[in-house]
């Protein structure tokens, strides 16, 4: 089986060392100017994370990387997907199993990514997502991990998981793409509050973070069509120590600069994520009105320019039980 990774950054890297090391002739795709394809390229397939093998051929033209392909395996910042998936690459990829493996909901339409890829004109059988917890920096040292491969698509998600399991990484079959979709984006903001407790000194909040972050996570899922306690699966909870816990999180990382005045330019997926997320919320009917108070807390101090108050503001909430419902959307922030 021949496979194409779409994308030669961080994850990207990684997933091409992945499935050479599971035997598959693997071709690792990057655009012919971007930092991270001269990296590997000048560097004879070095980055900062991986040392790829002989096996992993890397390429920058996407038609012939295609070409030569079973399984095409999509890592690239989520807000790029609909830009990249346009005619000329939608036709190369009618025919292959396309497995995204991206964390994010698209800002602009609060759409889920495998709603971006048949918007695309990707045909939603051909479809899956990979997601859950795992750092490079740990699978490269043989650090296991667990995570899991959802689609609409029983046959698809099966055939994929069991070609793509291995000892380092034990996959499950996902049994609902939306709260997958939906967990494996909104962990991203949950990550970015955990890294403001660190920069803030109060990190013996995470606890409490994990629990109504998971629970807030779980009613948008139900809102949208999804099972809730998929926000307690490996796509959300299950992810959390990887993402409010690990130094090798960028949201986390992001979150803590903030909170101290510094700098990070790396990519911090829930930012955008929760602005997408929001807009969700919003747009829902009113019977379907849910509270979010982390995510819409968060949105709201990215909107002002500062961290500054979002614990106050929090925390001032009037009481209520732990499990209670809102009813009107007024009511959220």
């Amino acid at each position: 089986m021949k496979i194409s990774v779409l994308g030669c950054g961080r994850w990207g890297s990684f997933l091409a060392w992945y499935c050479s090391r599971l035997g598959y002739n693997t071709f690792l795709w990057g655009m012919k100017d971007s930092s991270t394809f001269k990296e590997l390229v000048e560097n004879n397939g070095k980055n900062n994370f991986v040392q790829l093998p002989n096996t992993v051929h890397l390429i920058d033209d996407i038609e012939l990387a295609l070409q030569r392909s079973d399984i095409a395996i999509i890592s690239i910042p989520t807000q790029q997907l609909r830009v990249f998936l346009n005619s000329s690459v939608v036709n190369l990829l009618q025919d292959k199993k396309v497995v995204l493996c991206m964390k994010g909901i698209e800002c602009s339409t609060g759409k889920r990514l495998t709603e971006v890829a048949i918007d695309c004109g990707l045909k939603k059988d051909n479809l899956a997502v990979w997601v859950g917890p795992g750092h490079i920096q740990e699978f490269v040292k043989n650090k296991p991990n667990a995570m899991v491969i959802d689609s609409c698509n029983k046959n698809l998600t099966k055939f994929l998981v069991e070609n793509f399991k291995s000892n380092l990484i034990r996959l499950y079959y996902g049994e609902d793409l939306i709260g997958t979709e939906v967990g494996a984006a909104c962990k991203n903001i949950m990550g970015i509050l955990a890294g403001m407790l660190d920069g803030a000194d109060m990190s013996a909040l995470k606890g409490p973070l994990m629990s109504r972050g998971a629970r807030e996570v779980g009613r948008l899922i139900k809102a949208m069509g999804g099972n809730d306690i998929s926000a307690y699966g490996l796509c959300h909870l299950g992810d959390y120590e990887t993402t409010l816990f690990s130094q090798h999180s960028n949201n986390r990382k992001w979150g803590e600069n903030w909170v101290l005045g510094k700098q990070f330019d790396k990519l911090a997926e829930g930012v955008p994520t929760t602005t997408a997320v929001v807009k969700i919320v919003k747009d829902l009917p009113e019977d379907l009105c849910i509270d979010m108070p982390l995510t819409f807390g968060l949105k709201s101090s990215l909107d002002r320019g500062s961290p500054d108050g979002l614990l106050e503001e929090l925390f001032g909430r009037p009481t209520g039980t732990e499990f209670y419902k809102k009813k009107r959307v007024d009511d959220i922030v």
